[in-house]
């Protein structure tokens, strides 16, 4: 087994498209940050390719592993259609100890992280323990008996709650700390992106979702967000079925979105939605 790393993006993604498009929809974290890199458009907080790490192993019948982190991130990793060979966990283990490189944890398809991360904590004398028990969906035809509410895209006006939605997101989805940052900047950037969309009732915001990791036929839907005030009324299926149905009218020929298998909840209203689980992954911490 060979260990190649990787300084240049473009290099690293015309050596892995071919193997990640093999599972477009499995792969929307390690095809999505690639693209951030290669597009170059935005360099702010972790998209700047320069702190990236990117790696594959590969033997003389192709590549087995793919991994690519973006600081602060869990490395992500790939094991070529899913087939995975011990001897290539072990090369890539040690290729990171070899460069000096060190993880926070892993983002991978369930069995595949269930391999790497007792060998690299028996590596690190570390302990691994799981952040996110997720299962992934994918959707090509929204279920018409479910409500769409229009949607837009959020104004500079919007900055009078949009950033307090975004971070308790992060708080509540992600179980990080709530720290607003005041960079209005920064929140003027995310708006920017086009990602954010917004949904109304009677002029009020109430609910939000975001379109974000156009890949060349896959979409992802992320950060559903309802306050807790505006809950049990149905506005984040509504919101979500409405994303959903502008990515499939934007051209692409699936919808993808990760779900924490911890919300029963969330599950099952993306299933109502049209949404079909194609495989699960965790993500794991390392201390």
């Amino acid at each position: 087994m060979h260990f190649s790393q990787y300084t240049d993006v473009n290099t690293f993604y015309a050596a892995t498209k071919d193997i990640l498009m093999r599972h477009e929809a499995q792969n929307v974290i390690p095809l999505g940050n690639a693209l951030i890199g290669v597009r170059g458009m935005d360099k702010t907080d972790w998209r700047d390719p320069a702190n990236w790490f990117m790696a594959t192993v590969s033997d003389h019948s192709g590549i087995h592993l793919t991994a690519i982190m973006t600081p602060p991130h869990n490395l992500a990793i790939y094991a070529t259609d899913n087939q995975n060979n011990p001897q290539a966990i072990s090369c890539l283990i040690e290729g990171l100890v070899q460069t000096g490189v060190e993880i926070p944890g892993i983002l991978a398809e369930k069995s595949l992280a269930e391999m790497f991360a007792p060998l690299y904590c028996a590596r690190h004398l570390k302990a691994a323990k799981i952040q996110m028990n997720q299962r992934i969906y994918e959707l090509t035809e929204v279920n018409p008996a479910i409500p769409k509410a229009p949607l837009r895209l959020p104004q500079e006006r919007d900055l009078s709650f949009l950033p307090y939605w975004n971070e308790h997101f992060m708080q509540e989805g992600l179980d990080k700390a709530f720290a607003l940052n005041d960079d209005a900047e920064a929140h003027r950037h995310l708006i920017r992106m086009g990602h954010t969309y917004i949904m109304e009732v009677g002029g009020t915001p109430v609910s939000m979702t975001k379109i974000t990791r156009r890949l060349e036929t896959v979409c992802v839907i992320a950060g559903v967000y309802t306050p807790p005030y505006f809950r049990r009324k149905g506005y984040a299926t509504a919101a979500t079925a409405a994303a959903s149905q502008i990515g499939l009218n934007q051209g692409y020929k699936k919808v993808v979105l990760y779900t924490d298998l911890a919300n029963p909840t969330s599950n099952s209203i993306y299933q109502k939605i049209g949404y079909r689980p194609i495989g699960d992954s965790l993500m794991m911490g390392f201390e």
